[in-house]
C-alpha cells in the first residue's frame, strides 16, 4: 500500500492505531485541518513515519504514578546501601578488622564506578529507553544485596566489597533517571515535581540508611552481637530489592501511548534527526557554555553532600563520643529536611518556572547553611547540630532536583537522561575529591578547616552558578503548537 496524505497522522481514540494491515480510521474534521506538504506513507516504513510524524494529541495517565511509584522504592532501596556502612563506620572496622578509610570506600565506591559507567548507561537509556535501563538497576541493586548476605563472617569483608560494588554499578541506571521519567510520564505543569518526587526516593534511602543501620547494628565488643545485627540488615534489604524487582518486571513500562506535552510529542518526534546519535550529544553540551557552568557547579554542591553524610559518623564522635545513634539520626536530619526542600522546589518551579533565579537562591541558601554547620561545633551542644544539619540538608538537598530540571531546560532538545548523567558524572568527581580531601584533614588539621574548605567550593559554586543564562528553552517548546491539526472523533473516513 502506498498511501500519500497531506500533513499529520489523525488518530482516533488511541494513539498507537495500528495501519500494518494497509487500513486505518482516519478521524478529523475537515473544516479544522491546516495541511502541510505531501508525505508518504509506507507499510514497510511505518513505524519510522509515525515516530517522525507527531500528533497534535497529548493525554495524561493515572498510571504515570504507578511508575514513578516503581521507581522511587527502586531508588531508595539503592541509596539505602550507599551509606548503610559509613554511619556506622567505627563499628564495621572493630567487626571487620580493617581501617576507616576501606569503609570509606564503601561509600567511595559509587562515586568511583559511576564515572566511567555514566556513559555506556546513558547510552543504554537512549537506545533501550526507560524499562529496560530500570530493571537493570533494579535487578543489580537486588542482586548486590543477595551477595552482601554471605559477608557476616569477620574476615570476609572482600565479599562486602563485591556486593557494594555491584550495587554501586546498577546506580548507573537509577541516579539520571527522574528528570526523564518526568519528561516521558507528565504534564508540562507537573514535570518538575515529578522529577523531585523522583529525587525524592534517593533522599529517602539515604535517609533510611542513616536511620536503620545504627539501630540495627548496636556498638559492642561481642562480634556475634554484630554480626547479628549485620544479619538482619542484609537478609531484611535482600528480600525487599527482590520483591521490589519482581514488582518491576510485572508493572514498569517505558512510557505511555501519547505523550502527555507538547514539548515531549516534538522531542519525540524529531530524535532521530535532532541527536546525530549519543556522541553528537554529548559533544553539543560539552560546547554549551553554560550547561558546563552548570556542570561544575551542581558537581561542587553535591559533592560537598556526598562528603558531609560519608564523614559524617567520624565527625560527630569526636565531638560526643558512644553518640553513633545520634550521628545517624543528625544524618536523618539533613535529609528529611531535604526531601522537604526537593518537594517545595518542585513545586515551586512548576508554579513559577523561575529556574536561574530559584537555583540561585538555594545555591546562596546551602553556602549559609554550610557556614553555620561548621562553626555551631564549637557550642558543644548536640541539639544545635541537629538544628544546623535540618536547613543546611532543606537546602543543600533540595538543590538536587533544581539542577536536574534547569540541565533540561537549558539544554533542550537533548536527552534529559544525558544531561543529568554528565551532573551526576560531575558530582561524583567532586564527591571523591571532597571526601579523600576533607577525611585527610579531618586527621590532620580538623573539622573546622576542612568543613572551611567545603564552603569556599560552594562559593565558587554561586558564582559560577551566577553566570549560567536562563534560556528555557523547553518552556518555549511547551508554548508552542506542535501542529496545526485539531483532533476530532467525527467525520470518520476509512482508507
Amino acid at each position: 500500500m502506498n498511501v500519500k496524505i497531506q500533513g499529520l497522522t489523525y488518530l482516533n481514540d488511541e494513539c498507537d492505531k495500528d495501519f500494518s494491515n494497509g487500513n486505518g480510521n482516519l478521524a478529523f474534521s475537515p473544516d479544522s485541518v491546516s495541511l502541510p506538504p505531501m508525505v508518504a506513507l509506507k507499510p514497510e516504513n511505518l513505524e519510522d513515519d509515525r515516530r517522525r510524524l507527531p500528533t497534535s494529541e497529548t493525554r495524561l495517565y493515572f498510571f504515570r504514578y504507578v511508575v514513578l511509584a516503581l521507581f522511587v522504592a527502586n531508588s531508595m532501596t539503592n541509596s539505602f546501601q550507599w551509606i548503610q556502612y559509613s554511619i556506622i563506620a567505627n563499628v564495621v572496622t572493630y567487626y571487620y578488622g580493617v581501617e576507616s578509610i576501606a569503609v570509606d570506600w564503601t561509600s567511595m565506591i559509587f562515586m568511583f564506578l559511576y564515572i566511567p559507567l555514566v556513559f555506556p548507561a546513558s547510552w543504554l537509556l537512549e537506545r533501550k529507553g526507560l524499562r529496560f535501563v530500570v530493571l537493570l538497576g533494579s535487578f543489580g541493586t537486588a542482586l548486590g544485596a543477595i551477595v552482601k548476605c554471605a559477608s557476616v563472617v569477620p574476615d570476609r569483608f572482600y565479599v562486602t566489597m563485591i556486593g557494594q560494588s555491584i550495587v554501586a554499578a546498577s546506580q548507573m541506571f537509577i541516579l539520571g533517571i527522574p528528570p526523564r521519567l518526568a519528561a516521558v510520564w507528565f504534564g508540562p505543569n507537573e514535570v518538575s515535581s515529578a522529577c523531585a518526587v523522583g529525587v525524592f526516593g534517593n533522599q529517602l534511602g539515604i535517609a533510611l540508611g542513616f536511620l536503620l543501620p545504627p539501630e540495627l547494628v548496636r556498638n559492642s565488643n561481642d562480634k556475634d552481637r554484630i554480626g547479628s545485627g549485620l544479619q538482619t540488615m542484609f537478609y531484611g534489604m535482600a528480600a525487599i530489592t527482590s520483591v521490589i524487582f519482581i514488582l518491576i518486571v510485572l508493572f514498569f513500562r517505558a512510557k505511555p501511548p501519547c505523550p502527555p506535552s507538547p514539548a515531549a510529542a516534538a522531542s519525540e518526534g524529531t530524535d532521530g534527526e535532532r541527536s546525530g546519535g549519543y556522541l553528537k550529544s554529548i559533544q553539543r553540551l560539552l560546547g554549551d557554555k553554560s550547561y558546563i557552568m552548570l556542570l561544575v557547579s551542581y558537581g561542587i554542591n553535591v559533592g560537598v553532600f556526598y562528603a558531609i553524610s560519608t564523614l559524617l559518623n567520624q565527625v560527630v564522635l569526636d565531638y560526643f563520643p558512644g553518640e553513633e545513634r545520634n550521628a545517624g539520626r543528625i544524618g536523618l536530619a539533613i535529609v528529611f529536611s531535604g526531601m522537604l526542600g526537593s518537594v517545595v522546589c518542585g513545586l515551586w518551579l512548576d508554579k513559577t518556572h523561575k529556574f536561574k533565579e530559584t537555583t540561585l537562591a538555594v545555591y546562596v541558601c546551602s553556602l549559609l547553611g554550610m557556614l553555620i554547620f561548621t562553626f555551631q561545633f564549637k557550642l558543644n551542644q548536640i541539639a544545635a547540630v541537629f538544628v544546623a544539619a535540618a536547613s543546611l540538608g532543606f537546602f543543600m538537598t533540595g538543590y538536587l532536583p533544581l539542577g536536574f530540571e534547569f540541565a533540561a531546560e537549558i539544554t533542550y532538545p537533548e536527552s534529559e537522561g544525558t544531561s543529568s548523567g554528565l551532573l551526576n558524572a560531575s558530582a561524583q568527581v567532586f564527591g571523591i575529591s571532597f571526601t579523600l580531601l576533607t577525611g585527610w584533614m579531618l586527621t590532620r588539621v580538623g573539622d573546622t578547616w576542612a568543613n572551611l574548605l567545603l564552603c569556599v567550593a560552594l562559593l565558587i559554586g554561586v558564582i559560577m552558578t551566577g553566570f549560567v543564562k536562563s534560556e528555557l528553552k523547553r518552556q518555549a517548546a511547551q508554548n508552542k503548537p506542535i501542529s496545526t491539526a485539531k483532533y476530532s472523533k467525527e467525520p470518520e473516513l476509512v482508507i
